[in-house]
């Protein structure tokens, strides 16, 4: 991190919460923007897991099945 970055990292901590909060979500929606390869890849793959669903090679599973899974 440059000391560029380094003192806008220290000034934004000293910032209230809800600042704080304002501004990570300012940053973090900037950086949120449509990607066409990765959207693509979604597409390949969403393609693949349904195909893979339809000739049986997986199996769906019940909401509380996966949930289970996290509560133990």
């Amino acid at each position: 991190m440059d000391t560029e970055t380094k003192q806008i990292l220290d000034r934004a901590l000293m910032l209230p919460d809800r600042e704080k909060a304002q501004l990570v979500d300012e940053l973090l929606s900037n950086l949120d923007k449509p990607d066409d390869d990765i959207d693509r890849l979604w597409r390949e793959e969403i393609k693949d897991r349904i195909k893979a669903y339809e000739s049986g090679k997986i199996k769906s599973l019940s909401l509380k099945q996966v949930l289970s899974k996290y509560q133990k």
